[in-house]
Parts: structure tokens; C-alpha cells; sequence
């Protein structure tokens, strides 16, 4: 009996299968695979097996582009053909704003090197002519997928995983795990097949390893609580049908090729062909969320009962699309679990709150993801890094505020939401209002337009009473584009006021802490009461997360990250403190995130507003430069409000944080609100706030800043010391410089601007892409911040950017091009 390996995987479904592959591939060949039924028993069994490239996230278009190339290889590796069936992939669109959507996609694709045409309905009649397409717009035609048999590729990876020396045991239960100083003893269960029902035998045994992987599918959630945590990995029902044989498709197929896979978007549905006839997969409205607080025991290879009054509008849609199908029959139906999470994307990555215990979970569109899931998290396994930055897939983006009611209310939003109208300035509407701050009803009332950060409502812009922010997105400038720009332009004339109240803080103490924090940062430590920018790197010198430190006292520091990255730095700070206290001593994590509100006030008039409201013996010299410098911290009071006050703005502009405790928010908002009347205060939201740092070439974590990029790459220079040791240092100096971030002035179209995910070119090449985009209302034009071949990052390069299948003249300046001297986040009074 097997008793350890170096790692263990849980689950042989396609997810499973790949990352045991994988794992043996980059030389952890004492993997051992272990699936309570039969490999594919779980959602891959009944799934349609579609390759779609399609997607709007930089990180999951690589992970599908890795898939579909992989598999294409298996056969000659293993002797298994996977099924594989490259017949195309066509996406139409019944409207100009799906359009927009295809080519705000295409732009990623090319950036990826995604292989793509553009079709006319005129073309796609001429080589498809069973499709209706008199009332299309148009399409984009992925060439080189389409589809392929979920258990074929599943066992040819299974195969090529033994062939490497991986193990797999089937019929094994997991029941729990434990962990035992460096090892994880995984507990396990022989299960038996009695009458058709998969039970539990009495043989039970451990086996002890260094690291677990699972991916469980429909079963994460039993599996995230046998180690004390949850992930939102909740099943939704997906049905599809097949269709008796088509005699104007048997006809079609005798003198042409296989249709490529149809999705018709704006109808909600694909189809493909099957033996003659379609199979016809729809993303419904009210499809429900299943197996809410776990799989039953009897739950096997089981499908629900069909619910065809749920998809009769797609059906009739798909007759419309493909007259031919009017008069074919039902052969079969499949209505079965398929896992999703809140925003769509898998969960690849480490588990919080324990070490080397890795998620492969959530996965909605797994047979496409599963290649690449299995390469780049192998990296992270085995490597330390993948080469993409995998925070958007991270299992830790979900805090411990999620539950069952929450994701289960998401998860049958992402289901519809798969062929919804994916808009950048797009918030869904459901589970909203959960994660409130004080103030959210006095800024509602003044017209407050609401997103979501990590559950948290934050103001996106405000408009007048009435306003549909639903009807105000688009691909190009939204309905909200005025109000966000008459908010920058207030902040670069007077003063505005932002809620921050969604950032991350921590607190940092102990004998510990010092030292602890020198060496996971890279810059240098500010004094007591001074304050400084800095990151953390990974072991392959990359950014691991930024840091604003404020430095409270010799070995007390008050650290602030990004509003989504909550959990994501919480569970890294902990983990690393417990790693290094017997080096440097005691340190303490504390998560104070919800202790305390924020509120950022920055322009020439928010001094003058602070002096209204400050309670100090000399109120016209407690904030100037000399009293009060920047990049400094000082407890104030603003009324009766004790203020942790920060001298920076993220905006460019004189301003302060004001960070108070969180029951005395509304009483400091009325204050601050009342006080700034005079002065030209204006409410602003987050969109105003992103322009507004990209004029100041301020880097935004989680789309410039992330795990692919160094700070020397990222153009950080000055906030690395490099007189120190520091995590990730020497790899830091190995990696060189790949690629340079720099800030480009865009002279695009009148009615858009970038979004921070285009290509740029040079010469007609793609040398590198936007990582953020917007309008700077300092230079009136579009502005972003991207990465681009070191030898096109000189100031004053010209390059193009794709916007709408149309390439715009931009131009590569020097950073902070608003204001290069800082002359107005240090001006004087």
C-alpha cells in the first residue's frame, strides 16, 4: 500500500488529470493522483467539451491558449487521441455593442498572440449557408479551436501522467487531512460499488506528503472545510440537447466540412454539431445553484431532471439562427452540475491559512482550462511563480465575509452572465449592499453610483437623482463619462472628497517587526511618523503585493494595500511572520480593515478645508509644509474626530488620507462636507480617481503591478534600496528587464478610450500592451499605462494601440507627465 509522495492530488477529472501531468512534467514524478469513483466520474463526464478562447481576462486567455496547444500534442505523446476536433470557433453578434465586446476581446488575443479573423454576414453565408445572418452585425472566428471528447483528453493525460511516473489510485475517499509539522497526512477511504451506489469501505489509510492539490469540482466545498476554511464553489445546473440528424446538415457535410462551434451571444447559446444533428448548450436565466452545502453520498455520474421551459427562448433562437433545425427531433438530453464561483474565474492556488496546500476549484469552463490550469499552477508548485501573474484566479481574492448565500446568488449570476454583454464599467447587480460604510447612505443620496471592491459598496462616480448606471455602460464613453470628468477636473481645480474606506490595513507589531518588515520589503523603512511606498517581492523577485507603511513607533507600523487584496495580504503576512519570528523575534498581524474608514481629500483647496475644521492651538500652521510635510503621518483632531491623517493623494494633488474610526465616519463626513462648500468640494468617485493617477504614472496593483513584472521592469527604480538585503533581491537582478512600464498619451477616438487591455504595436508588431487606460483631463486625450520591449521605452517613442479593430497614434512620455516636479503635492500654506 502506498504510504507517502512528495504530492497528492484529489480529484481525476480533466482538472485533476492535467495537473498530475503537469506536476511529473516538471519533475515531480512522486505524484500520486487519487479519484473516489472513476476518472471523469464528476462534471466532466457530461460536459460539451468546447474550447473556447473567448474571454475577457488576460490570465485565463493564457491559460486557454496553453490548453488548446497542448492537447493537440497528447496524441503523439501517449498513443490516446484526445478527440480533438479543430473546426473553428464562430461568435456573432446581433448588435454594434457586441461588436464593440469582440473587439475590446481582440485586442487581448493579439497581445496573447491569439489567432482571429473577422467575418461580415455576407462571408459567413457563403461558408455556412444553413446560418441566418441577414440580421447580424458581424463575427470573430477563432480558426484553430473547437471542440473535443472531455474523457478522451482526460485519459490521454492520465496516460502521459503514468507514463511520467505518476500513480493513480481510484475508488479512494478522502475523508480529511491533517497537518504535521512540514507534511500533510491525507486520511483515506476504499469505496465500493454496491447495487450502483459508491459507498464507503471499511479499509481506511493515510498517506503522508509535502503537498496536497485538489480539485474536487462539485465537491470543493466538503473538501475547502476538511482544513478549516471555505471557497464560494458552488455547482449551478447547466443543460443542454441533442438533436435528431438534420437532413439539410447530412446534405450540407456530404461536399463541406464540419460547421465550426456557433455561439450566437446575443441569444444566449451554443451549438455545435453532433453525428448529423446539433447539440444546442444555452446560459439561461434561473438556472439554479445546486449541492449548496454539499454532494450527496448517493450522487454519482447523475444528471438532474430536464427543465426545457427554462431554455425554450434560446431553443427557438437556435431555430431562427438554423432554420434547418425546425423539424428535428430530441435524441438527448444532459442537465448537470457545473462549479462556478462569484466572478467567473477558477480558483488556482494557494489555500489560506495553511501551508502547501494548493486549489484547483471552480471551474465553469474546466475541459478549456484544464491544460493550462495544470501548467501554471505547477509553476507556482514547483517553481515558486508562474510566468503569468495568476492574482485574478487567486482562491484568496474571496474573503471570509463570503458564504453559502452570497456565492450561491453570484454563481447563478456568472451562469447567466456567460454571454451577458461583458462591459469593462460593468457591476452586477446581485448579492449588492451586503458590505456597507457609514457614509454609503449620505452618498447615495448625493447621487452616489456604486461598485463593488471585495463586497465593499464604493462610489464609481455621482449623477443627478434618476441616473441608470445600467444604461450608461458601454464598450466606449459610457453615460457616466461626464460626471467622472467634471470630478478630475474638480480635484485638479478645487478640492474632491473619496470614501477609501474599502482599503486593507493591518497592523504590524512586536520585537519583530522591524526587522521582519526590512526584509520583506524593498525600499527602506520610514522613521516614526513617516510614511513610505513599497513592495513585497516573491522568491523569483517579482511583485508580490504594495505597501503604503505608516510607522508609528519603533516597532509599530499600520500597513495599507488594496481593497481587493484583503484576504490575498492577510494570509501572506501571516504566513510569512510565522515563517521568520524565530529569526527576528515576535511579530503580530492584525487584520483592522473594518476598524477603520477612509476618507482621501485631495486638490489646491484641501488644506484651506482642513483649516476649517482642525481643533489645534494654531490651525493656520498645523498642516503647512514645515508642521505637517508630505509623506508624513500625525494624529489630528477634526472636530471631535480623532484622524489618523497621512500626507499623500493618490491623485497627484495636495491631499490627505483621513483614516478615523469607523463609528465616527458620518459625523466626519457632515463636517467635512459642511466645510468644503465654500471651497468648491465636489464628491468623486473611483473612475475620476484612475484617470487621475495615470497622469501621475501612479501604478495601480493588480493591473500594472503584479506577479510577471520586477519593480525595476515596473519602472520602480526609487523605491528599491538596493544598499539592502531584501526577499527576492538577487532574483530581482537575474530577471533583468524583460519589458519596461511606461505612461503613453493616446490620441484615439473621439467617442473611447483604452481600458487597459490593448495591444501596442511598432512597425506593425505587437511589442507590448496597456495595463490600464482612461482620459486625462490634464492633456485632453486618452492616456494609459502599459509594458512595452525596453528598446521602444525611450520617452518620445511613437507607437500605436488597437482600439476597435483600428490602430491610434500614441506616444511614450516621461512619467508623471501632470505635474513632473510635484509642485502641487507640495505646495505650501
Amino acid at each position: 500500500m502506498r504510504t507517502h509522495a512528495r504530492a497528492v492530488v484529489v480529484g481525476g477529472g480533466a482538472v485533476g488529470a492535467s495537473i498530475a501531468y503537469h506536476m511529473a512534467k516538471a519533475g515531480w514524478t512522486d505524484t500520486l493522483l487519487l479519484e473516489r469513483d472513476e476518472l471523469t466520474a464528476g462534471s466532466t463526464w457530461h460536459a460539451a467539451g468546447l474550447l473556447p478562447y473567448f474571454n475577457m481576462s488576460y490570465a485565463t486567455t493564457w491559460i486557454h491558449d496553453y490548453s488548446i496547444k497542448f492537447y493537440k500534442t497528447l496524441e503523439e505523446e501517449t498513443g490516446l487521441n484526445a478527440g480533438f476536433s479543430v473546426v473553428g470557433n464562430l461568435r456573432m453578434a446581433q448588435s454594434t455593442a457586441r461588436m464593440d465586446e469582440y473587439m475590446t476581446y481582440a485586442t487581448t488575443a493579439e497581445s496573447v498572440g491569439v489567432p482571429f479573423e473577422w467575418l461580415t454576414p455576407a462571408q459567413m453565408k457563403d461558408r455556412w449557408p444553413l446560418l441566418r445572418t441577414e440580421d447580424l452585425e458581424g463575427a470573430i472566428y477563432h480558426p484553430t479551436d473547437g471542440y473535443i471528447n472531455p474523457a478522451d483528453v482526460t485519459q490521454a493525460m492520465a496516460k502521459g501522467a503514468r507514463q511520467r511516473g505518476v500513480e493513480i489510485m481510484r475508488r479512494v475517499q478522502v475523508d480529511g487531512f491533517t497537518r504535521r509539522g512540514d507534511e500533510w497526512i491525507v486520511h483515506c477511504r476504499r469505496m465500493l460499488d454496491r447495487g450502483g451506489n459508491l459507498i464507503g469501505g471499511e479499509e481506511t489509510f493515510d498517506i503522508t506528503c509535502e503537498h496536497v492539490i485538489t480539485a474536487t469540482g462539485n465537491h470543493a466545498q466538503r473538501t475547502a472545510a476538511m482544513i478549516g476554511t471555505y471557497i464560494p464553489a458552488i455547482p449551478v445546473e447547466h443543460q443542454f440537447i441533442v438533436t435528431e440528424k438534420d437532413p439539410a446538415l447530412v446534405d450540407y457535410r456530404r461536399t463541406h466540412g464540419e460547421h465550426p462551434v456557433l455561439r450566437d451571444a446575443d441569444a444566449k447559446w451554443y451549438v455545435r454539431e453532433e453525428r448529423g444533428g446539433w447539440i444546442l448548450g444555452p446560459y439561461e436565466r434561473n438556472a439554479p445553484a445546486c449541492f449548496k452545502f454539499g454532494v450527496p453520498d448517493s450522487f454519482r455520474a447523475d444528471l438532474f431532471p430536464l427543465d426545457l421551459g427554462r431554455i425554450e427562448q434560446e431553443y427557438m433562437s437556435m431555430i431562427h439562427r438554423i432554420p434547418s433545425t425546425e423539424n428535428c427531433g430530441l435524441k438527448d438530453d444532459f442537465n448537470g452540475p457545473i462549479c462556478y464561483t462569484p466572478d467567473g474565474n477558477p480558483l488556482i492556488g494557494p489555500a489560506p491559512g495553511v501551508e502547501n496546500f494548493w486549489f484547483a476549484e471552480g471551474f465553469s469552463f474546466g475541459i478549456t482550462a484544464a491544460g493550462g490550469a495544470g501548467h501554471y499552477l505547477s509553476q507556482l508548485i514547483t517553481e515558486g511563480e508562474a510566468e503569468i501573474d495568476m492574482w485574478s484566479l487567486d482562491p484568496r481574492r474571496f474573503g471570509g465575509w463570503v458564504n453559502r448565500e452570497y456565492a450561491a446568488k453570484k454563481n447563478e449570476e456568472a451562469y447567466e452572465h456567460v454571454y451577458i454583454l461583458h462591459h469593462p464599467d460593468e457591476e452586477r447587480p446581485a448579492a449588492r449592499g451586503l458590505r456597507t460604510a457609514p457614509c454609503h447612505d449620505r452618498m447615495a443620496a448625493a447621487g452616489a453610483q456604486f461598485g463593488q471592491v471585495n463586497g465593499w459598496e464604493r462610489p464609481n462616480y455621482f449623477a443627478p437623482a434618476g441616473f441608470d448606471d445600467h444604461a450608461a455602460r458601454s464598450f466606449r464613453r459610457g453615460g457616466w463619462w461626464q460626471y467622472a470628468e467634471a470630478e478630475a477636473k474638480a480635484v485638479r481645480k478645487t478640492a474632491g472628497l473619496f470614501d477609501a474606506t474599502a482599503f486593507a490595513k493591518h497592523r504590524i507589531t512586536g520585537p519583530g517587526a522591524t526587522r521582519f518588515l526590512d526584509w520583506l520589503t524593498c525600499n527602506k523603512l520610514p522613521r516614526v511618523g513617516r510614511i513610505n511606498l513599497t513592495y513585497g517581492l516573491t522568491d523569483k523577485g517579482t511583485i508580490r503585493t504594495e505597501f503604503t507603511i505608516v510607522r508609528e513607533g519603533e516597532d509599530q507600523y499600520y500597513l495599507v494595500t488594496a481593497g481587493a487584496a484583503q484576504a490575498y495580504d492577510h494570509d501572506y503576512l501571516v504566513k510569512e511572520a510565522a515563517k521568520m519570528c524565530c529569526e527576528f523575534g515576535w511579530i503580530e498581524v492584525q487584520d483592522v480593515t473594518t476598524q477603520w474608514g477612509v476618507f482621501a481629500l485631495a486638490g489646491p483647496a484641501s488644506r484651506d478645508i482642513l483649516k476649517e475644521i482642525i481643533s489645534d492651538a494654531s490651525p493656520e500652521n498645523a498642516l503647512t509644509n514645515k508642521a505637517f510635510p508630505w509623506l508624513s503621518a500625525k494624529n489630528i483632531d477634526l472636530g471631535m474626530c480623532p484622524v489618523k491623517a497621512i500626507r499623500v493623494a493618490y491623485t497627484g494633488e495636495l491631499g490627505w488620507e483621513l483614516h478615523h474610526t469607523i463609528e465616527m465616519q458620518n459625523y466626519l463626513y457632515d463636517l467635512l462636507i459642511q466645510a468644503g462648500e465654500k471651497h468648491g468640494l465636489k464628491l468623486c468617485g473611483a473612475r475620476a480617481q484612475n484617470w487621475l493617477r495615470q497622469e501621475k504614472s501612479y501604478r495601480a496593483f493588480g493591473s500594472d503591478l503584479g506577479r510577471d513584472a520586477t519593480p525595476l521592469e515596473a519602472g520602480l527604480d526609487r523605491f528599491v534600496d538596493m544598499e539592502k538585503d531584501f526577499r527576492g533581491k538577487q532574483a530581482m537582478l537575474d530577471t533583468g528587464i524583460r519589458a519596461k512600464c511606461v505612461t503613453v498619451l493616446i490620441d484615439g477616438p473621439n467617442d473611447a478610450d483604452p481600458w487597459g487591455r490593448e495591444a501596442l504595436l511598432h512597425d506593425g508588431a505587437v511589442i507590448g500592451r496597456l495595463t490600464s487606460g482612461g482620459y486625462s483631463v490634464a492633456f485632453g486625450k486618452s492616456i494609459g499605462i502599459g509594458y512595452v520591449d525596453p528598446a521602444l521605452a525611450a520617452v518620445g517613442t511613437r507607437l500605436k494601440v488597437r482600439m476597435f479593430n483600428e490602430t491610434w497614434d500614441a506616444e511614450v512620455v516621461e512619467d508623471s507627465p501632470y505635474d513632473p516636479g510635484n509642485a502641487a503635492i507640495r505646495m505650501n500654506g
